[in-house]
């Protein structure tokens, strides 16, 4: 399982966590999040994938920041339609990946995703909350015994240390662990102490 920290904001902070060598680095391009993104992002390992979080963003814009901050990963928080990512994977460049949002509450039918297949490179199971994300909440892994696309998907939502071997036991295609409010001190500052002892034991049970 890989690992997506996402919701940096701090330049001191990403290049301390940057050195943690995550898979994925996740940067929020929406005004409303406390984790809103407006600086230079700086500059990283090439194999840190940068992640831009976008909610309901139009795909002009989308384009313009992939090119300011040099993006290999798109992700879509919003209630974005399959024919905007369709049109969305068309205007970018074959190589930035398309992530998928889907906030996943007691009811969920995973039935309303198959669509989205062709045009997403990933799904991202998130805690259905208040918020688009951030929320800091589990929900019910068991749902997920529904999941039936073979496509991988990133697994969010309040995950901690302690979750680690509870995804693994899951059996699932579970390419990418993504973390965020457990691990900071504030909204966008990271403890790079907490996320260092999350990373070795993501290896351990990758091993």
């Amino acid at each position: 399982m890989k690992l997506k920290i996402c919701g940096m904001k701090y330049p001191e902070n990403i290049l301390e966590v940057g050195a943690l060598l995550p898979d994925y680095m996740g940067f929020i391009f929406y005004e409303k999040s406390a984790r809103y993104f407006t600086g230079k992002i700086p500059e990283l390992i090439k194999t840190i994938k940068k992640t831009g979080v976008f909610v309901h963003e139009s795909i002009e814009n989308i384009i313009v920041k992939i090119k300011e901050h040099n993006l290999q990963a798109i992700q879509l928080h919003g209630d974005e339609s399959v024919e905007y990512c369709e049109e969305l994977k068309n205007k970018i460049d074959k190589e930035v990946e398309i992530i998928k949002v889907f906030s996943v509450g007691d009811n969920f039918d995973f039935e309303s995703i198959k669509p989205f297949e062709n045009v997403c490179d990933y799904f991202l199971f998130d805690t259905k909350g208040k918020l688009p994300g951030g929320n800091g909440t589990i929900f019910d892994w068991k749902i997920l015994k529904n999941y039936k696309s073979d496509k991988p998907f990133f697994l969010s939502g309040g995950i901690g240390i302690e979750e680690i071997a509870a995804i693994k036991n899951l059996k699932l295609p579970v390419y990418a662990i993504d973390v965020n409010s457990r691990f900071e001190i504030e909204p966008g500052l990271k403890n790079k102490n907490l996320l260092t002892n999350f990373k070795r034991k993501l290896e351990i049970v990758n091993l």
